[in-house]
């Protein structure tokens, strides 16, 4: 009779394996509640909001990270050579003196490759 449950108990522990290792884990799910998806004049860049910072994923694959300046209304963030300000998902990206509103979405986690 053990035997018996021990072999019925593996199949159910893969299977038990295989349902959470399908979808994103809580903390996937957390960084994309704080994360953007935004079109920059055709390229793709991915803004993930943290603690008085916006990190910017560029096209490619550089990291950069602005500081938040306060302001009385919406966003405003910058590091001297890139600024990025609005409201929402309604935002404006300066870089290179050139300001451009940027078409922005919620960050959709990717499903997992098996």
């Amino acid at each position: 009779m053990a035997s018996l449950r021990r072999l019925l108990l593996i199949p159910a522990t893969l299977l038990l394996a295989a349902c959470q290792s399908g979808g994103p884990t809580k903390e996937e799910l957390e960084a994309a509640k704080n994360t953007i998806d935004c079109d920059y004049g055709g390229e793709r860049l991915v803004i993930r909001f943290a603690e008085g910072e916006a990190r910017f994923l560029m096209p490619d694959g550089t990291r950069v990270v602005l500081y938040q300046i306060p302001v009385a209304t919406g966003l405003r963030y910058t590091n001297g050579l890139m600024e990025l300000r609005g409201t929402g998902l309604d935002l404006q990206l300066s870089r290179d003196r050139i300001t451009m509103k940027m078409i922005c979405k919620a960050y959709e986690i990717p499903p997992k490759k098996e």
